[in-house]
């Protein structure tokens, strides 16, 4: 799936995991070419311009981990186009599993430090997005690596259109606190819940992950928090 200025200067996490199968390597040397997102050298881009015509808006996923949830979304939304983001080069290879299994040419990825692509951006560029089970820091000392900050969620209200919607997930109770202090003070974003099984309860539309089965397995309580994006002045 990496607060003031220091929160956001580097990527945390790690970037290798078990030795990648023959069929994961060539998924990276073949497919991983024709679907990757590179910034440009200077300048923003349009995200829509990497998709095929006819596609209605972006969506974009920080951190999709293994791609369960991204490849189900995009299976969903053909007329969406997805771009995801994970430096974890075991989760890459199992996204690029799901889309060729299920042929899905509507998926984008980044494979690296997502921030150059987020910068290059233009204002009000994403219909929805997503930052699902982040890792939570627990550590005081590490709080300041944290995805969600003050000024993460600055550059997600530049970047989310208005009246679209972030969706945040964590199984960590302190996170969560983390979360909704942060959200709820920023002027941005409303939250949706109207009763506690709005945020306890994951809506239909919302698939389960690997990460999310396994923390339910251990006993762990996940929450799904949905901000809209407040129309701009």
């Amino acid at each position: 799936m990496t607060q003031a200025r220091s929160s956001y200067d580097r990527s945390y996490g790690r970037r290798h995991g078990r030795r990648l199968r023959p069929g994961q390597r060539r998924l990276l040397e073949e497919l991983l070419p024709r679907l990757e997102v590179r910034p440009p050298a200077a300048g923003g881009f349009d995200p829509a311009a990497l998709f095929g015509a006819g596609t209605r808006e972006v969506w974009l996923e920080i951190g999709f981990g293994s791609g369960e949830h991204l490849a189900w979304q995009a299976e969903r939304h053909p007329e969406v186009g997805f771009i995801g983001a994970e430096p974890f080069v075991n989760g890459v290879a199992r996204l690029l599993a799901h889309v060729e299994e299920r042929r899905l040419d509507n998926v984008r990825v980044v494979a690296d430090d997502v921030r150059p692509v987020l910068c290059a951006l233009p204002e009000a560029s994403i219909a929805r997005l997503f930052v699902l089970f982040p890792d939570p820091w627990p550590k005081t000392r590490h709080h300041r690596r944290r995805i969600v900050q003050r000024h993460t969620l600055d550059l997600y209200a530049r970047l989310i259109g208005d009246g679209g919607e972030m969706r945040l997930a964590t199984d960590d109770a302190e996170y969560l606190r983390w979360m909704l202090r942060l959200t709820l003070d920023h002027p941005a974003f409303a939250w949706l819940a109207r009763r506690p099984r709005d945020w306890r309860t994951r809506p239909d539309d919302w698939p389960p992950t690997r990460y999310e089965q396994k923390a339910l397995g251990q006993g762990r309580v996940c929450t799904y928090l949905r901000f809209r994006r407040r129309a701009r002045a």
